[in-house]
């Protein structure tokens, strides 16, 4: 029996859970989805944050608005229950239903090398459903359709791939950012749980006032870091994919 498969503590810390493909044109997007998954799962899984992952924009792939993919980071606590815990994030999905979407579910610990680069994959060329099943039964990752063409699986496993790369996408979640607005000092935005503050050529902020409405750190090193820029007198927030 896969070890990870038993109740017994193992030793990974994290815990990923991707989404993809669970809108529609009138929905509410997948990232939204997301959230609601990570608040229905934190009694028992602490939140490291909910990211946004862009993945190819071609006319042969098809996607509602962007094709973005989201990952759900959660701390482990030493204990991981695969079957369950995909259980109890299909029910989430399974009662936001969106009848024209094709959505797909993905829950790892153990993310291989060859599963991040499939997410590297699946930004920049056309991939097959068949291809990410396959990479996901090799690797024993719960991979699993909810509805439609199921060809959201293939976004689940590249959410799960790149969020455990570390250095991809952007926070749609983390902490108390959200709940942030106006103009703050840099020690409230540390505060609110992003790890880092700088600039795109990697300037460390350290004083000042920071835009936060809107704020949505780059996942980097696999933390939050704020990447600003400096324009009428004040910090203003970057969307980094």
């Amino acid at each position: 029996m896969n070890r990870s498969e038993t109740n017994h503590p193992v030793d990974q810390r994290f815990i990923f859970v991707g989404l993809d493909d669970t809108d529609t044109l009138e929905s509410r997007g997948t990232g939204h989805l997301a959230r609601q998954v990570a608040a229905a799962l934190a009694d028992d899984y602490p939140l490291l944050g909910v990211t946004r992952h862009q993945l190819l924009v071609d006319p042969r792939v098809p996607y509602t608005a962007k094709n973005s993919s989201a990952a759900i980071v959660l701390q482990a606590n030493g204990r991981f229950e695969p079957q369950e815990l995909l259980g109890r994030v299909e029910a989430v999905m399974r009662d936001h239903f969106n009848p024209g979407s094709d959505p797909g579910l993905c829950v790892a610990a153990r993310v291989p090398a060859a599963v991040r680069a499939f997410g590297r994959r699946v930004q920049q060329e056309v991939v097959s459903q068949e291809e990410a099943r396959a990479l996901a039964r090799d690797h024993a990752i719960r991979l699993l359709g909810l509805g439609g063409t199921q060809d959201g699986v293939i976004g689940a496993l590249a959410a799960v791939g790149l969020a455990a790369g570390g250095d991809d996408g952007r926070y749609v979640l983390v902490g108390r950012s959200r709940d942030l607005s106006g103009l703050k000092p840099v020690s409230a935005v540390l505060a609110a749980g992003i790890a880092d503050v700088r600039t795109l050529d990697g300037r460390r902020v350290t004083q000042g006032l920071i835009l936060t409405d809107k704020l949505r750190p780059a996942r980097r090193g696999a933390r939050p870091v704020a990447f600003v820029e400096r324009a009428e007198g004040c910090w203003r927030p970057l969307k980094l994919d």
